[in-house]
C-alpha cells in the first residue's frame, strides 16, 4: 500500500448547524488503521475505530475487566456499573429508555429477536407483513421465515423515481391486515433517507407495528425515537465507529414486556426450578448469558465520540462529499448513478460495460477502498436491473483529497476498459 501523505488535510468538518461540535476539524489522526493515502470509502459496510474507542477497548480487557451482574467483588460491581452506565447512554441518544434498551450481536440479531418474539407469536394465517424494495436481507429473511411458519403474507413498497421508499404508495396499499411493517431509516445501497414518522403514522394508522432498521442513520443523523413514534428500531455498533459483536434493539416496554424470550440461560430469569422457571423484565430478559462486555464499553465511547463531533455536523460533512462526488462522477459518461441527490453519505454507481467488481479491483490498485456487489439487497438489484453496483460510502475521516482519489480511479477504470 502507498504511504505518500495526503496532500491537504483530508478532513475539515463545518461548524456545527447547532453549535455543539468541539472536536477538532483534523480527525484523521484519531483512526490509526487509515495509513496516509489510503482513501477508505467503505463505511457503510464498517466504521474504523477511533482512538479513544480503542482506548475503552484496551482499558476493558486490561485494567477493568471483570463479569457484570454476578460478582460482589469491587471490580465487578464497577464493570455492572460502567455496563448499565452504556446502556443508558445508548438510550439517551436515541431518545429512549433504558429499560427499552436491549444489547445483542447486532442490527441483525435484533431484527431476529423482534421476528422470533414478536412476530411468531403474534401474527397467524391471513395477517401481512410489509417491506420496501431496498430492504437489506436482514429485513428481509427473518419475515420470510417467519411468515411460512405461521402463514404470514410479505407485501412489498415499491420506490420513486428518485429510488427512495414510496410512502404515498405504502399508504395506498395498506390494509387492517397488515400487523408489521419493517423499513431501513437509511438505505444501504441508495442512502435514501425514510421520512420515518410518515411512515410510523401510516402503519399506526391500520394498527400496524413497525421496525425500523437504523444501521445507516445512527452514525450520520440524529435520531429520536419518541418524536418518531416507531415502535422497534434497531442498529450495530461497528458501523457507529465502535465495536464488531455489538447492537441495539429498542423496543416499546409495553411490547417488550409482553414478549417471550429469545434464548434461555443465565442473566435472563427471575426464578428457575425443574417444575418452572420465570423470566426477568425487560431488557434482561432477552439477554441470556454473559454479554460482549467490553463492546458495550467500546460502543458507549463510539457515541461520545459521535456526539462530541455532531450528527448534524457530521450530517453536514457527509451530505457535502456525497454532492462532490455525484457531481464529478456525473461528468464522467460511462457513469450511471443510483439514488437520491441527498443521499446519506452513500453513493452508488456503475461504469458502463465493466463489472462493479473488476471496478474496485481497479481502485484497490490506486488505494481507494469501496464495495462492490448486491450489498445484501439482491431484490434492489433486480429491481434496478443490474447485477450489482460499485457502492463508496464516507466516515467523519474522508475529505475532498478522497473524492478525488475516487474520480481518478474510475476515470481510469474507463481508459482501461475503453
Amino acid at each position: 500500500m502507498a504511504s505518500h501523505p495526503h496532500p491537504s488535510a483530508p478532513t475539515a468538518l463545518p461548524p456545527s448547524p447547532d453549535g455543539r461540535g468541539t472536536r477538532p476539524l483534523d480527525l484523521l489522526a484519531d483512526f490509526p488503521a487509515i495509513p496516509a493515502g489510503w482513501a477508505y470509502l467503505d463505511t457503510a459496510a464498517t466504521s474504523q475505530k477511533p482512538r479513544p474507542v480503542l482506548d475503552a477497548i484496551a482499558r476493558g480487557y486490561g485494567e477493568t475487566y471483570a463479569t457484570v451482574h454476578r460478582g460482589v467483588y469491587q471490580r465487578s460491581a464497577d464493570m455492572t456499573l460502567a455496563f448499565e452506565a452504556a446502556r443508558e447512554r445508548v438510550a439517551k441518544f436515541i431518545h429512549g429508555k433504558p429499560e427499552e434498551t436491549i444489547f445483542v450481536r447486532g442490527a441483525t440479531e435484533g431484527i431476529n429477536l423482534v421476528a422470533q418474539c414478536w412476530a411468531g407469536t403474534q401474527l397467524k394465517r391471513g395477517d401481512r407483513i410489509l417491506l420496501s424494495m431496498l430492504e437489506h436481507h436482514s429485513n428481509i429473511v427473518p419475515w420470510q421465515m417467519v411468515a411460512e411458519r405461521v402463514g404470514a403474507a410479505i407485501d412489498v413498497i415499491p420506490l420513486t423515481a428518485d429510488q427512495r421508499i414510496d410512502l404515498d404508495a405504502m399508504a395506498a396499499m395498506i390494509t387492517p391486515q397488515h400487523k408489521l411493517v419493517a423499513l431501513a431509516h437509511v438505505s444501504n445501497v441508495l442512502g435514501s433517507v425514510l421520512d420515518a414518522k410518515r411512515a410510523t403514522e401510516i402503519a399506526h394508522s391500520v394498527g400496524a407495528r413497525i421496525l425500523l432498521d437504523g444501521c445507516q442513520a445512527v452514525p450520520r443523523l440524529p435520531v429520536d425515537v419518541a418524536a418518531i413514534g416507531c415502535d422497534f428500531y434497531v442498529f450495530s455498533g461497528h458501523k457507529l465507529y465502535g465495536p464488531t459483536g455489538i447492537g441495539v434493539l429498542w423496543g416499546r416496554f409495553e411490547l417488550l414486556d409482553a414478549m417471550p424470550p429469545y434464548q434461555g440461560g443465565g442473566s435472563m430469569i427471575d426464578r428457575v426450578s425443574f417444575a418452572r422457571t420465570t423470566y426477568a423484565p425487560p431488557p434482561g430478559r432477552f439477554e441470556a448469558g454473559t454479554p460482549h462486555i467490553v463492546g458495550v464499553v467500546g460502543l458507549h465511547a463510539a457515541i461520545d465520540y459521535v456526539e462530541s463531533i455532531g450528527l448534524a455536523r457530521i450530517h453536514a460533512h457527509e451530505a457535502a462529499l456525497v454532492r462532490q462526488a455525484r457531481g464529478a462522477l456525473a461528468q464522467i459518461n460511462s457513469v450511471r448513478l443510483f439514488g437520491p441527490d441527498d443521499s446519506a453519505g452513500i453513493v452508488s454507481f456503475a461504469v458502463e460495460g465493466v463489472h462493479p467488481h473488476d471496478v474496485a479491483t481497479i481502485l484497490d490498485e490506486g488505494d481507494v477502498a469501496i464495495r462492490a456487489g448486491h450489498h445484501c439487497a439482491q431484490p434492489l438489484m433486480d429491481a434496478l436491473g443490474v447485477p450489482a453496483t460499485a457502492r463508496a460510502s464516507f466516515g467523519v475521516y474522508n475529505g475532498a483529497d478522497d473524492i478525488a482519489a475516487l474520480v481518478r480511479g474510475v476515470e481510469r477504470v474507463t481508459r482501461i476498459f475503453g
